[in-house]
């Protein structure tokens, strides 16, 4: 009876030892590389914009603007070129944007208008805008994104280090219509600057004279 006992435990030692050997390879070999090209290398904190919650307005203050806040990680694209994609939208109205967009033949200007439409369909759905076209580019800029580094080979033994550069991209839409003047808020009227001009002449002083 002792001896049928220890050939079931033989036996079910010999079929389980695979499996425990296919699991400790699994999870010391191969997590390490595994985890590192799964990690998210995406920021964080620009869509938790659209979580804030705002206190309520007295009567009679300025109605606040809906906004909606969008991204979009690790683009493929240098983020050099891509920052004159993103500073030719600024202050423009959204559909005036995609228009333009879709003239540029550059390949950041495709994942620039896919981020404007997104940011559009998420105003209606999430923050409750009733007219989308209603809604202007406030905030457009870049971010460096994930840098992957290569190998290239040259001749005599030797090689090159290349870079795969991702940016990624922010925008901001914001309902109303856009300012007159985007970089210069509330300009002044040329007879203005006449006079700040005519005011800085006359205080200008010669030093060590009467």
């Amino acid at each position: 009876m002792a001896s049928k006992n220890v050939r079931s435990l033989l036996s079910s030692s010999k079929l389980l030892q695979p499996i425990l050997i296919g699991v400790r390879s699994n999870s010391f070999h191969t997590s390490t590389p595994a985890l590192a090209w799964k990690s998210d290398h995406s920021p964080k904190k620009w869509l938790t914009y659209n979580d804030k919650v705002y206190p309520p307005q007295k009567p009679g203050e300025e109605p606040r603007p809906a906004f909606v806040c969008h991204q979009r990680s690790n683009i493929k694209y240098s983020p050099w070129k891509m920052w004159y994609i993103a500073s030719m939208i600024r202050g423009m109205p959204v559909d005036e944007a995609i228009k333009q967009l879709k003239f540029v033949v550059l390949k950041g200007a495709k994942d620039a208008r896919e981020v404007l439409e997104e940011a559009k369909h998420l105003a209606v759905t999430d923050h409750n805008v009733e007219f989308p076209s209603n809604m202007w580019v406030a905030e457009s800029f870049v971010g460096k994104g994930q840098v992957i580094k290569g190998m290239r080979r040259h001749g005599r033994s030797r090689f090159g280090i290349v870079e795969y550069f991702h940016c990624h991209y922010f925008v901001r839409l914001e309902e109303g219509k856009p300012p007159k003047d985007y970089y210069v808020r509330n300009p002044k009227e040329a007879h203005e600057q006449l006079e700040d001009w005519l005011a800085s002449m006359r205080k200008r002083k010669i030093i060590n004279s009467l």
